[in-house]
């Protein structure tokens, strides 16, 4: 019988698969652990190369090492991490100050797991406010085409979601599409700073004038949540001529995620209000057994400290100064996609990356006449490793297929021109030797938004 072996792949159990249906009964040594997840995890896509996503991809060295050693924090025990909690005050100042609260040093905010959760906090304050002012029945608001997480608050928490149609031509929410869907029930008007679909801003100070408008003719007095999920992090530093936040006295809150263009690690969310009294005090609860009495205003309770710690850092480490160089020069990457992809031929730019006009992202749809469709480049483009989403608009406009890039912190001018050369050759491929069928959404295993079940399917997650 030859003796043991020292080499790490002719250890039990990697001789045989890895435990897959049941709780496994006998222990293994951590180095064999780890080998077999490392090596299953081999199989999932490359973050860097997944144009689809939103949320960070790449951070340094120094904000790895603060999330390492942050590891154990629970933020939500703020009298036994203190420094963790202050710096979350730091963090809430900070974003109240850079959106341009009256008085960010009073205002209330919180860090939360992302903008989902931050939104449906959001959401909450609006129902309660309402509320408070003596409203009854089934309470609503109005939007246009949004993330899902609205439909999930809507659903979760009893109100009434009223998305307007794209009509015509329309991709966005817009000013004269307000006052028919609003009444006394409405609780709220959100405007996206930077949609999902498209990455278009939608014109937060024209539709605060449409209501502004509709108050005057009817009494109507209806505040707006701004869901600046993505946006939030862009137009401060890349368009801070645009007026779409506390400026507007009728925007009471407003979420960002800071894993998104925040530049923090996943996990990461931000809710403010424009003043304090704008966040009812039937939303914050005080807990006494953690060690000392603290207010808490989450959905989620025990938390991991390490994403504010890491927010904070990237606050101080990049500034003003900081954010705006890096932010632009996404915003340089999306404009030298979007002119290589309209080089290209069969395109039409919808969002070119204007810093002005929406996020650090290009979207285009493919023009007619053509012997595949968008799906099928999404599913060249993913053999070379790249994600690309193609999906259909939303209702009333799902007869037009889009495709999106994200243009994240780390998707550098080279690897921009390394997927137009991608393309560049699966064009050429797929002019060759056209598909017998183009290929459907499901079918391309690719991209989808916010499929509407039956009966409620979605996890509940406010990440």
């Amino acid at each position: 019988m030859p003796e043991s072996s020292e080499d790490l792949f002719a250890m039990y159990p990697l001789e045989s698969g890895a435990p897959k249906n049941a709780f496994p009964k006998a222990e293994m040594f951590g180095p064999v652990a780890y080998q077999i997840v490392h090596d299953e995890l081999l199989l999932d896509g490359v973050s860097r190369m997944n144009l689809a996503t939103f949320c960070t991809t790449w951070v340094d060295d120094h904000a790895r090492r603060l999330m390492a050693e942050s590891l154990d924090k629970n933020i939500v025990d703020k009298d036994e991490y203190p420094q963790t909690a202050e710096l979350e005050q730091r963090c809430v100042r900070m974003v109240a100050e850079l959106w341009h609260a009256p008085d960010p040093g009073t205002t209330l905010g919180t860090s939360t797991t992302g903008s989902s959760e931050a939104a449906m906090l959001g959401g909450l304050a609006a129902k309660f406010r309402w509320r408070a002012k003596g409203g009854k029945g089934i309470p609503n608001f109005v939007c246009g085409p949004v993330q899902v997480c609205w439909e999930k608050f809507a659903r979760y928490f009893d109100v009434e979601i009223r998305q307007v149609p794209l009509r015509g031509d329309r991709l966005t929410l817009r000013p004269d599409d307000i006052a028919e869907h609003c009444d006394e029930n409405t609780i709220m008007v959100v405007p996206t700073f930077g949609q999902t679909f498209t990455g278009l801003f939608e014109d937060v100070a024209a539709i605060s004038k449409a209501l502004d408008e509709l108050q005057e003719r009817t009494g109507l007095d209806i505040s707006i949540h701004v869901d600046a999920a993505s946006g939030g992090f862009l137009a401060p530093f890349t368009a801070p001529e645009l007026v779409w936040d506390f400026r507007l006295p009728r925007v009471k809150s407003i979420n960002a995620s800071g894993h998104k263009t925040g530049l923090a690690p996943l996990g990461s969310g931000w809710a403010i209000w424009r003043e304090a009294s704008d966040l009812p005090e039937e939303l914050i609860f005080n807990v006494d057994y953690l060690g000392g009495n603290m207010a808490t205003f989450n959905l989620n309770f025990s938390r991991p400290g390490g994403q504010v710690v890491t927010s904070y850092y990237q606050f101080i480490r990049l500034g003003r100064d900081g954010y705006t160089q890096v932010q632009s020069g996404l915003y340089g990457v999306a404009q030298h996609l979007a002119k290589g992809i309209a080089a290209l031929g069969p395109f039409e730019i919808i969002h070119g990356g204007d810093p002005r006009e929406g996020i650090a992202a290009v979207s285009w749809s493919l023009t007619d006449g053509q012997t595949y469709n968008l799906y099928d480049l999404s599913d060249r483009l993913r053999t070379r490793g790249w994600l690309v989403a193609a999906y259909p608009l939303p209702a009333d406009r799902q007869e037009q297929t889009i495709m999106r890039v994200l243009v994240r912190h780390g998707f550098s001018h080279d690897m921009a021109d390394l997927l137009l050369a991608d393309m560049r050759r699966a064009l050429g491929q797929l002019d060759r030797h056209p598909p017998s069928s183009s290929m459907t959404q499901e079918e391309s295993g690719g991209f989808t938004h916010d499929a509407k079940p039956a009966v409620p399917a979605h996890p509940i997650s406010f990440g």
